[in-house]
């Protein structure tokens, strides 16, 4: 058989709702936007995630998938039913910052594990850290602080920033002043899923600016976008990769060909586990993976690898085996800091078109083994 093959036999009966081969001693509980605004997102997680769940066989333990519908009662309640009911010893999926603040805090305290496929909040990071809390996507500044910096290399003097007021939001914008550290033309908050930005886009016209950055996961920087290149200003856009990622980039069209933005991944990193994954993806789900399929698949084959090497009733050695990360991940070099949040490289990127499809192209490193500014707050 060809190894496309072979893949696809692999991943072939893929459920959404569960692992059909499980180490039937370990319980994961995945709660995830799978409806409403976001849910691409969650949709991407949560296939990422299954599939290292399915390529692992029988190594698989079982998995609990719930929708967390984008609201941080709903994820209580589902966490609260998970930890009490289903009895899980590890929880993971959820994208959005305000419910990881709902959840992560009460499950750690209860001394389950959570494993962040996505949001990772600056208050989790400090002095709100846990030791059986590891973020394997990012700590939220990162992708922003990148950004703050190619604007400032780029020679951008007068930026226009924006993020919707929540708590990635919040941390976006603090990251890119970071690294950025020069004036701003205007920085302004917006709501949390608005789809009409015409108000914000007349500021940015009137401002003065020479370039704009904003934070706008899902709908948001679809709706953004779409508003921008229709009021016809001619000003640079630079973003993180939320809003310029694979399922986001075709509902956007052309209006985001060439826009720069920063990412820790993209499906050209030059690896043989990224070549491998970008291949099964494909092969499984007829689409091209997302930085949120991406991030879901890491973090499951961070478990396996220390579900391989340590007993989960032993939390001390399975602690020390997720803080190993013995696996090979699809960014290639990736570490922990102190504070249970990634080392990595964060990549500037491209929007280009490939054939009818649109997806970005790594053009440059922003930032090299990058960790995270909120590492010595953390008193593990």
């Amino acid at each position: 058989m060809t190894f496309k093959s072979l893949v696809a036999a692999a991943c072939m009966g893929l459920m959404a709702t569960a692992a059909t081969a499980q180490d039937s001693s370990v319980k994961v509980g995945m709660i995830t936007t799978l409806s409403g605004g976001g849910a691409g997102l969650g949709i991407d997680t949560r296939d990422g995630f299954m599939l290292a769940m399915k390529m692992a066989g029988d190594a698989a333990p079982e998995v609990v998938i719930e929708d967390d519908q984008r609201k941080p009662d709903i994820a209580v309640q589902l966490a609260d039913k998970m930890i009490q009911s289903d009895k899980v010893d590890v929880l993971t999926g959820i994208v959005w910052s305000n419910l990881a603040m709902a959840v992560v805090p009460a499950a750690t305290a209860q001394g389950k594990f959570y494993l962040s496929t996505n949001a990772a909040p600056s208050a989790l990071a400090g002095k709100g850290c846990h030791p059986n809390y590891f973020s394997v996507s990012y700590q939220n500044d990162n992708l922003h602080e990148a950004a703050g910096a190619y604007v400032k290399n780029a020679g951008y003097t007068n930026p226009f920033i924006l993020a919707p007021n929540y708590p990635a939001g919040q941390d976006s914008l603090t990251g890119f002043k970071r690294l950025y550290g020069g004036d701003l033309a205007g920085e302004i908050y917006t709501q949390l899923g608005q789809t009409d930005y015409a108000a914000e886009i007349a500021q940015i016209r009137a401002s003065g600016a020479d370039s704009v950055f904003f934070f706008l996961p899902g709908g948001m920087g679809i709706s953004f976008l779409k508003q921008y290149a229709e009021s016809g200003l001619d000003i640079p856009v630079v973003g993180p990769a939320f809003s310029f990622d694979q399922g986001i980039l075709q509902a956007v069209g052309d209006a985001a060909l060439g826009v720069i933005n920063t990412s820790q991944w993209n499906k050209d990193i030059d690896n043989a586990a990224n070549a491998t994954f970008v291949e099964a993806f494909q092969a499984e789900y007829g689409r091209l993976p997302s930085l949120y399929a991406a991030q879901g698949y890491d973090t499951a084959n961070l478990l396996l690898s220390a579900l391989a090497s340590a007993d989960i009733s032993d939390a001390e050695a399975f602690r020390a085996a997720l803080k190993a990360a013995d696996f090979d991940s699809v960014r290639g070099d990736f570490s922990f800091a102190a504070n249970n949040h990634p080392v990595q490289d964060i990549y500037v990127r491209e929007v280009i078109k490939e054939g009818d499809i649109f997806t970005n192209k790594i053009v440059g490193v922003a930032l090299e083994d990058h960790s995270n500014v909120y590492v010595d707050e953390c008193k593990m």
